[in-house]
């Protein structure tokens, strides 16, 4: 994609635009039926993960808001990665749900499905608080670096194993206003 970067930040570290903001909503929007479909008639809570997730959501329930569904809301907040571009290995809960759950129709968001810790601990986590079923969904699926046993029931793009930024996603807090992805030019990182 041939994308100028909005400010002298962005085209300091970041490589080239993979996803435009159109691309996003376009396929975001094409996504959402397949959702819509699945859930019609159900009690459906949505769950963030924070924070990666809150621009997908958000756009994702605008759109889930024109097919006449209206869930309830909450976030939970995982974290693997600190301040590297590498995941932990480990997820910590840092902050619970406060919706009850039992019987409910759940969609679990996150930003990437990556090595599949975080969605993985995640979905068990919220199995324990007996809803009827729960459907994953991701922004971005990077399967080539799975190493949990999990698939995203819906995802709107599938990368290869590449850093990348916007649309929520990070490096170190920063960068996660973009409305596209880019991808972090790590040669051009200050030393962690």
């Amino acid at each position: 994609m041939s994308e100028k970067f909005p400010n002298s930040l962005g085209g300091k570290y970041l490589k080239e635009v993979l996803f435009t903001e159109l691309e996003v909503k376009k396929r975001l929007g094409e996504m959402v039926f397949e959702i819509a479909r699945d859930c019609r008639g159900e009690e459906v809570v949505i769950v963030g993960i924070l924070k990666g997730s809150f621009m997908f959501l958000s756009d994702l329930v605008k759109f889930l808001y024109i097919q006449d569904i209206h869930p309830y809301i909450d976030f939970m907040v995982l974290s693997s990665y600190a301040s590297s571009t590498k995941s932990s290995g480990k997820v910590k809960l840092d902050r619970d749900i406060t919706t009850p759950l039992g019987g409910k129709w759940v969609l679990l968001i996150d930003d990437i499905l990556d090595t599949g810790r975080t969605l993985s601990f995640a979905k068990t986590y919220l199995y324990q608080s007996d809803p009827k079923e729960i459907k994953t969904c991701v922004f971005l699926d990077k399967p080539s670096r799975r190493i949990a046993n999990i698939e995203a029931d819906y995802h709107c793009f599938e990368i290869e194993d590449k850093f990348v930024v916007g649309y929520g996603l990070d490096w170190n807090n920063r960068f996660r206003n973009l409305p596209y992805v880019a991808v972090i030019d790590e040669s051009k990182l200050p030393a962690e």
